[in-house]
């Protein structure tokens, strides 16, 4: 079994063949640039791993895990759009770069492209994948516009944000395991399980990113500290500080995240020790175990080999350990 920069190394050396020089330029070169801008590849390595898990090769998951790399890709680029973003990774976003009608575009042909990867498979792997990726799709789609929606509303609860997290992250991390099962020809039910382990794991990496927004190190965490403070993001934190917090708790949340006279540094300091203070901070680093621990509940089911359901754990409390 490869180890978590073998599956790296191998998608990534795939991805260069795929990332080549077409025409027309201005469609083909933005999707280029959006696909080799870096990130974690974390779907993909899902994919490559669920796949070795369950007897299969890294070989014939890899156009499952590059469709998945190309969709999430897709996703960022189209996102990027909708809230305005100037940068990508630290780096220029498509449509900064380009312009917003070619970010729409590329964008377009993205989705298409992901799709196309399917048929590289025989027939009944084909549909299975499709099928799975239809669902999923649609699900990013509508946990986006949750989140869209969330942002003008006041009265958001937590089974309304675990839904939207669930939807916008979650979903697609259970599909790229439950796409390395598919192609490994593994049973219904170990896809469906492994899909349950995965969608559990991505609500914990959101939560758990959600608490490091404003509690990571600055130096490892890849982002600015208190992102979400700043941008005045609903998070997890914010609706579980109203939840639990007194009163006053709650007045000073929403007033700190909505005066323009504080500066950045300020406002960030005062909202985390609300944060701290109301017990949110504590439970949210709660909610990233307890959904850790039901994936490791649903792990238990798999059918596979001890010293692989170790490797699936292993990199589970990695995720919820995780400090980047």
């Amino acid at each position: 079994m490869e180890h978590i920069e073998k599956y790296q190394e191998s998608f990534l050396k795939y991805l260069e063949g795929f990332t080549v020089n077409k025409e027309p330029q201005n469609l083909y070169s933005p999707i280029n640039y959006i696909l080799q801008l870096g990130g974690k590849r974390l779907r993909p390595v899902l994919t490559l791993m669920t796949a070795e898990v369950f007897g299969g090769t890294t070989e014939v998951a890899m156009d499952a895990a590059l469709s998945i790399e190309v969709f999430h890709n897709f996703s960022l680029v189209h996102d990027d759009i909708m809230d305005d973003a100037p940068l990508r990774r630290g780096k220029e976003t498509v449509h900064e770069k380009w312009n917003l009608n070619t970010g729409i575009l590329s964008g377009d042909a993205m989705l298409i492209m992901a799709y196309q990867l399917f048929e590289n498979y025989e027939s009944n792997t084909f549909r299975a994948l499709a099928k799975l990726f239809s669902k999923t799709a649609l699900e990013v789609c509508e946990g986006q516009q949750y989140d869209i929606d969330f942002e003008t509303r006041d009265d958001v609860t937590i089974a309304q944000y675990l839904q939207m997290i669930e939807y916008k992250t979650a979903v697609l991390v259970g599909a790229a395991m439950k796409m390395g099962a598919i192609v490994s020809k593994a049973s219904i039910e170990d896809q469906n399980a492994i899909y349950e382990f995965g969608r559990l794991l991505g609500i914990a990496f959101q939560l758990q990113d959600d608490y490091l927004d404003a509690f990571g190190n600055p130096e490892t965490f890849g982002k600015q500290v208190g992102g979400d403070i700043i941008e005045n993001k609903k998070t997890y934190l914010y609706i579980k500080t109203l939840e639990l917090g007194s009163d006053d708790d709650a007045l000073n949340l929403k007033t700190f995240m909505s005066i323009s006279e504080l500066s950045n540094e300020n406002k960030v300091e005062k909202v985390k020790e609300l944060f701290i203070n109301s017990g949110a901070a504590e439970a949210t680093q709660n909610a990233v175990k307890d959904y850790t621990n039901k994936a490791f509940d649903v792990l238990e089911t798999l059918n596979i080999t001890e010293d692989k359901k170790l490797l699936l754990r292993v990199f589970g409390e990695q995720l919820m350990t995780r400090r980047v």
